[in-house]
């Protein structure tokens, strides 16, 4: 089974990763892909009146290096929840302008049996405003999502 992780360091992340872990069966070939986007910020205006280009170069090299801290960290706490498992797991930073479309497009190159992700559980009104990553994934994926809520309780 190929099962695709997507993350973003959040609490809401962490819990797809545990969630991830417990659907592993101990024998059972399984690669596991943690993926964290790094979406490149649009450049307001030039100097002398907008932000210098050197700010939005540091301003991504800081994203990227988050994202691979993320996907690490994600990828030494799947190593320990599947200690003696026999999974695979490897990461990814992808660079895109939208996180939904780099998670779909990463699953399909990769082909992916299931991406798992993470949900902020908005209401209605504050999907609508900021939208939602997890239902984009559902509606245009191309294999089955498991989105996992993070409880109180964890």
């Amino acid at each position: 089974m190929k099962i695709l992780v997507a993350t973003d360091g959040s609490d809401y992340s962490k819990a797809a990763v545990d969630r991830c872990a417990k659907l592993i069966k101990i024998g059972e070939p399984t690669t596991i892909r943690v993926i964290s986007i790094v979406e490149p910020l649009a450049p307001v205006g030039v100097e002398p009146f907008g932000v210098s280009t050197t700010y939005y170069a540091e301003a991504e090299q800081e994203a990227e290096k988050n994202a691979e801290d993320v996907v690490k960290s994600a990828k030494e706490r799947l190593e320990n929840l599947l200690e003696g498992s026999g999974a695979t797991i490897e990461t990814e930073v992808a660079f895109s302008r939208t996180t939904k479309g780099a998670i779909i497009d990463d699953a399909t190159e990769w082909g992916a049996d299931l991406i798992v992700v993470g949900s902020h559980g908005y209401g209605f009104v504050k999907r609508m405003l900021i939208g939602s990553v997890s239902d984009a994934v559902v509606k245009y994926s191309p294999c089955s999502v498991l989105v996992v809520r993070k409880s109180d309780g964890e």
